[in-house]
């Protein structure tokens, strides 16, 4: 419990003071959920032009269909120039969209309002509601539903009611007969069979990428739900680690004069036993003191100060090297395969973090701990191997969480929760998984600008 308050304490270092971590923490958050509606906005917005594409190659396809298989008297000239124009429009959507630029509602809105307008302006020069592919404004409509917000909704609905309206007012009649008795051979009901089925196609296919979208946007929002609770909570610990310091103070004080008054009293001073417990008291009533001295002082403390410069084979040699020696463990293979020393600047909250990883294999494993070292791609991997029992499944789905631990004691897992979120801050990972031949592997993976010195580039010596 002694290691978990230490990287509590080390955690609650990092920041330069409470009410300024938890402003950075909310505008991180409010800046990364606008990042997942931009995201989200951009990939639908080339869903419409892509869309567009599909509907150019139609209309060319049903227009030379439509003059030289069945002999149907179009303005093409027209037609064709407003295709000219929807092309166009493609064209500059594409060039100010393919890049990753926010996607408001308004411009969701204009880029539909477009594809209505073009499609009236067909059907106004091929027969108006006579036309069987009338029934493409559906689509919009569809699109329109999943995609905007409520009021952009109805209005495309009111506009397109708007143009049918108008279509059958002002629209010249398409010169195809209404033979609906032939049944499949009515070249009207071929129209609406082949209108239906683009229909039906399009919808299936655009509206299960856009369900993507949103599923993936939401599950992005759960995410960052998720850490801004993780946050909240260290936060509240570390508030909590201070109050209880500064409360914690008195007794210890008053207890550190009691045990100086009992090694000066003669009945303990003619007792080894007694005199040797004392003492053994005073070292651990010291620790305890120099924690509470510590949490007092790390509200001031701005993150880096605590940094050592070293470098990186050298930092974990001796981290192995001495929490081998203070600890009961029988056997530690290490296995460094770094090549290239490099100079880095390791503070105590990573060397409390490695610390932490290392007592929870020692638990599950007392015989028996494996640490391997390197790196690859300009990131450090580093991996804690044990012969214990192994992550329950259930543990492993929740791994990094809070007060999710086996080991039925309040406060358990609070450990590698707290190793979860100081990998996180650096831009490195956890990941946890159960070996096949018995044990767990936990794996530390931290990139090394996140540690270099000075946030200059690396170079091996």
């Amino acid at each position: 419990m002694n290691d978990t308050t230490d990287l509590l304490k080390r955690v609650f270092e990092r920041g330069a003071d409470k009410a300024a971590a938890v402003a950075a923490a909310q505008r991180e958050r409010t800046e990364s959920a606008a990042d997942v509606e931009y995201v989200a906005g951009h990939k639908n917005m080339l869903q419409l032009i892509e869309l567009r594409w599909i509907a150019v190659i139609g209309q060319v396809t049903t227009i030379a269909g439509a003059i030289l298989v069945f002999d149907v008297r179009l303005p093409l000239v027209q037609m064709l120039e407003v295709l000219a124009c929807l092309i166009a429009f493609n064209v500059a959507s594409h060039l100010r969209w393919h890049e990753h630029r926010p996607v408001t509602n308004n411009e969701l809105f204009l880029a539909l309002l477009v594809d209505v307008a073009s499609l009236t302006m067909q059907l106004y020069l091929a027969g108006g509601t006579t036309n069987p592919f009338a029934f493409l404004y559906l689509l919009q409509v569809i699109l329109s539903a999943v995609l905007l917000e409520a009021w952009s909704t109805w209005t495309i609905v009111a506009i397109t009611l708007a143009c049918l309206a108008g279509l059958s007012v002002f629209a010249k009649p398409l010169a195809l007969p209404f033979d609906h008795a032939r049944g499949i051979s009515s070249l009207y009901v071929q129209g609406m069979l082949i209108c239906f089925t683009l229909n039906a196609a399009l919808l299936v296919v655009f509206i299960s990428r856009i369900t993507n979208t949103l599923k993936g946007k939401a599950a992005q929002l759960a995410d960052l739900r998720q850490r801004a609770a993780e946050e909240e909570h260290i936060v509240r610990m570390g508030l909590l680690a201070s109050g209880a310091a500064h409360e914690l103070g008195t007794p210890l004080a008053t207890l550190s004069v009691i045990l100086g008054d009992w090694k000066r009293m003669r009945e303990f001073k003619a007792n080894p036993d007694l005199l040797e417990e004392i003492t053994e008291m005073e070292t651990q009533l010291k620790r305890c003191k120099s924690i509470v001295s510590g949490i007092l002082l790390s509200a001031g403390e701005a993150r880096g100060e605590s940094a050592a410069r070293t470098t990186i084979r050298g930092f974990l040699d001796k981290l192995v090297e001495e929490w081998q020696h203070s600890r009961p463990v029988r056997d530690v293979d290490y296995r460094n395969r770094i090549e290239h020393d490099l100079p880095v600047a390791f503070d105590s909250a990573l060397k409390q973090m490695i610390d932490n990883v290392l007592d929870n294999a020692l638990e599950a494993s007392p015989d028996w701990i494996g640490v391997e070292a390197g790196v690859a791609d300009g990131t450090l991997v580093l991996t804690v191997l044990d012969r214990g029992p192994g992550f329950a499944p259930a543990m492993l789905a929740q791994f990094g969480k809070p007060y999710q631990s086996s080991k039925g004691r309040p406060g358990g897992g609070l450990g590698l929760f707290l190793v979860v979120n100081v990998a996180r801050t650096l831009g490195g990972t956890v990941h946890a998984v159960n070996r096949p031949e018995g044990g767990a592997a936990v794996t530390l993976t931290l990139p090394l600008s996140a540690i270099a010195l000075d946030k200059e580039p690396l170079h091996a010596h």
